[in-house]
């Protein structure tokens, strides 16, 4: 597989980064946006590698690769997502009522360890501005899912995540079921099983409304933390699969700060890059195993190579996702790491990628948590 242009592109990122690393991380963010907005980025023309290719819950995903959520939060830039190289889209976390998040600042960089963490809150616009620019994008090809989430001073949360269904429906090529983030007071309480069988059950009912209504079934996948303890990976994954979900996001950020040291390392909020990647990837197997392979899922968590990637894989992820790792190596990841899950592929000596899924999440699932 030659190198894309997005990989060439991504080259020159170490001259954009100087840049955008002498802002203040969200300002840099937004800089980054509106280039992408405004096409100044290298797409990615290659052809797509059938070995790389997935059906997931009738979606046809030509690579498992994405950015994933926090990165496109009002829908700005799902297109040119797709065409920096990667097999999916993510926006959001959208929430029913336009929300400013948490006080600033709330997003740090820790260079050494090449980590954020982040307070930022479920920032965003609220439904209403990602639900038009995802009208005036219908019809365009790729799959562009849709992460809901819940207001802070909800009354509701869970209507808040059944609102969510019901608003993009007819847009969303999948909706992602977000209950994991550390930086919306209470929300992880949705993890427990209880509250977790009543959240199922109000998500799921309002999808069958829809297709008993004539309407297709879009996909529903359940994003959780990485800080579940031991006991409730079990109770929790019953949960997810006697509620039949489409699949399970693993993980979003950590509360954990082993890894990283130095003042930033005390700021609140989440942690994501390398420091994540151990005990995300653990997590993952161990949820592969207690589901029996059974329910897709998506590794996330310290994915900045292919290597890391391929890792996510054989713990058990069917598709991964990546955030810090593009803002400290740039856009030509993608298509590295696309280049070196294929050449994985060729080394093992199978056709597709799917052969390489969870190959070594028994070894992954016996290590200790960081």
């Amino acid at each position: 597989m030659s190198k894309s242009a997005n990989e060439r592109g991504g080259s020159l990122y170490g001259v954009a980064r100087a840049v955008l690393f002498a802002l203040p991380p969200e300002d840099a963010h937004e800089l980054v946006l509106k280039g992408l907005e405004n096409g100044i980025y290298a797409k990615d023309f290659g052809t797509p590698d059938r070995r790389l290719t997935q059906t997931i819950a009738g979606l046809a995903f030509e690579n498992p690769v994405g950015i994933a959520a926090g990165f496109d939060k009002d829908a700005r830039v799902p297109d040119a997502v797709l065409a920096l190289g990667c097999g999916f889209a993510e926006i959001g976390t959208v929430t029913p009522l336009a929300q400013t998040g948490n006080p600033q600042p709330r997003l740090f960089r820790l260079v050494p360890e090449r980590a954020l963490i982040n307070r930022l809150g479920f920032n965003n616009a609220g439904h209403d501005a990602a639900r038009t620019r995802l009208e005036r994008r219908a019809g365009r090809p790729g799959i562009v899912g849709v992460n809901v989430g819940a207001n802070q001073m909800s009354a509701d949360r869970i209507a808040d995540y059944v609102r969510g269904i019901e608003a993009f429906y007819g847009l969303a090529s999948y909706f992602m079921v977000n209950i994991s983030s550390p930086n919306t007071t209470g929300l992880r309480k949705l993890q427990d099983p209880a509250n977790l069988d009543e959240l199922l059950s109000r998500v799921m009912s309002a999808r069958k409304a829809r297709v008993d209504r004539g309407e297709p079934s879009r996909p529903v996948f359940v994003k959780i933390a990485p800080d579940i303890a031991d006991d409730d990976i079990g109770p929790v994954c019953q949960q997810l699969m006697v509620h039949a979900v489409d699949g399970i996001a693993v993980s979003n950020t950590t509360l954990s700060r082993a890894g990283v040291q130095g003042k930033l390392s005390r700021e609140g909020g989440g942690l994501s890059g390398p420091p994540l990647f151990e005990r995300s990837t653990i997590m993952l197997a161990r949820v592969y195993r207690e589901t029996g392979g059974r329910v897709p899922l998506i590794g996330i968590g310290g994915v900045d190579s292919g290597e890391t990637a391929l890792a996510k894989i054989e713990a058990g992820a069917s598709l991964v996702q990546l955030y810090t790792g593009l803002v400290y190596e740039g856009p030509g990841l993608i298509g590295r790491i696309k280049r070196q899950l294929a050449d994985a592929v060729a080394t093992a000596g199978v056709a597709s990628i799917t052969e390489l899924i969870g190959r070594r999440s028994e070894a992954w699932a016996a290590k200790p948590l960081p």
